[in-house]
């Protein structure tokens, strides 16, 4: 049925409709509408895909003015679908807009699912164009439903409003204001920098549109303590707030196990370990050569019927020396892509090389005939063998352990766990917020506009 419904679209594109709608009266004298003009008009939207409208354009026969220019009306059934002195319709820009900011589309992406969707050809400039104006047009919408969503969050009894700021790699800072139990974004403005005197009056303008909030929730930064001081004070009410458990359990986290991580980051660096490694890994890749491939295949059949610990000779047991030295430099596969602290990568690190350091030993014991294979064997034991000593790489691995247990025990008390960790789905992951806090605002801006 869709594809019988494109091939009509096309075929009926450019063909040329007419609409002559009644005028009706004038809105300012209430006199009769005369005939001004009548020319073709272009247009592009997903409901016709390409037409041709012959439009009549009526003025006030008596000549009224409004704002300054004559009382005219257009066809009504045009101005629906297509904004004012434009050829694409609504609905293309609204396809545009949420391909692009809800599944994040490229824009060559996007022109494709245009075209082999709709028959709808665009250029990718206008797309960038067409986008922008979505969110502009979202923005009026927001602004046009702010008395609803006041009312609606009257309803609720209240509303706490979540503020936060994250930088956007010199391109200044995203300031959002969130409604936190609706889970919408009230507010979001790009600010120059982070500071109470530029903050304050966006928590105001929010303030003055959606009504005073319950509670105020905040992180740690001196700039959003003193905004959040600066709106309860100027409102004159008894508003709680309220310090953000996310931002509180990352600054202990970081205090707690800054030091032992960078000095472990520090040894690994001062060791060239990963520098080590990648350089074995690319060695035994380019004496693999084209045979690539096919040594990756040995080393799937050798695991599968490997008895004890001993490496395969040739071509596989060269494949297998480096697959074990690239899984070690795959360490970050290990966190949970939640950042520092809630991951501590140098700490995965550590514990790949020790295993790397079992199993090379293991397989030394009983070393493989082939020289090439137990030559890179040894390089690799050799790369490994600071790890393995018990200072300084243990010691301040020991320290980094107890550490990351104390910061465990207060991320469970705060119930901060990551919803990969197979915890309840009802606590909140380490990327939002509390159970006070709800959700984390910079990280939820694009949800919840009206």
């Amino acid at each position: 049925m869709r594809a019988t419904g494109q091939h009509h679209m096309r075929s009926t594109a450019g063909m040329v409709v007419s609409i002559d709608e009644a005028p009706g009266l004038c809105t300012v004298c209430g006199g009769t509408m005369r005939v001004q003009k009548t020319g073709p008009r272009h247009g592009i939207t997903l409901e016709h895909g390409h037409f041709v409208a012959k439009e009549t354009t009526h003025v006030c026969a008596a000549g009224c003015s409004k704002d300054g220019a004559l009382v005219t009306r257009r066809a009504q059934a045009l101005a629906e679908r297509i904004p004012p002195k434009s050829t694409v319709g609504y609905d293309v820009i609204v396809f545009i807009g949420l391909k692009r900011f809800v599944e994040h589309r490229q824009r060559e992406e996007i022109r494709l699912a245009l075209h082999s969707e709709y028959g709808i050809v665009l250029s990718v400039g206008e797309i960038s164009h067409l986008y922008r104006r979505f969110l502009a047009y979202l923005e009026a919408l927001h602004e046009a439903r702010a008395d609803r969503l006041r009312d609606a969050l009257t309803g609720d009894g209240g509303w706490p409003l979540h503020i936060d700021a994250t930088g956007e790699d010199g391109r200044g800072t995203l300031l959002v204001a969130f409604a936190g139990w609706r889970r919408w974004v009230l507010g979001a403005w790009k600010i120059p920098t982070e500071r109470a005197e530029t903050i304050l009056p966006k928590l105001l303008a929010v303030v003055d549109r959606f009504g005073a909030p319950c509670a105020v929730m905040r992180d740690l930064g001196r700039a959003m303590k003193e905004a959040a001081d600066g709106l309860v004070a100027t409102l004159e009410r008894r508003i709680p707030i309220l310090a953000c458990h996310l931002h509180f359990l990352r600054d202990v986290g970081k205090d707690l196990a800054a030091p032992a991580h960078d000095a472990l980051r520090d040894l690994f660096r001062r060791f060239k370990v990963k520098k080590a490694l990648r350089t074995l890994a690319r060695d035994l890749g380019r004496a693999l050569g084209k045979d690539i491939a096919a040594a990756r295949k040995d080393v799937i059949d050798w695991r599968r019927g490997a008895e004890g610990h001993v490496l395969p000779e040739g071509r596989a047991g060269l494949a297998t020396v480096r697959a074990i030295a690239q899984w070690i430099l795959d360490f970050h596969v290990e966190g949970e892509d939640e950042g520092f602290p809630f991951d501590l990568p140098y700490l995965d690190l550590y514990d790949r090389c020790q295993t790397a350091c079992r199993a090379a030993d293991a397989f030394l014991r009983r070393p493989p005939t082939d020289l090439k294979v137990r030559r890179h064997l040894r390089r690799l034991r050799r790369i490994l063998n600071p790890i393995d000593a018990d200072v300084p790489f243990k010691r301040v691995a020991v320290t980094l352990r107890a550490r990351n247990a104390l910061f465990n025990e207060l991320r469970t008390a705060l119930r901060l766990r990551t919803r990969s960790s197979g915890k309840a789905a009802a606590e909140p992951s380490a990327r939002g917020c509390g159970s006070s806090c709800a959700t984390h605002p910079a990280e939820s801006a694009e949800g919840g506009l009206a």
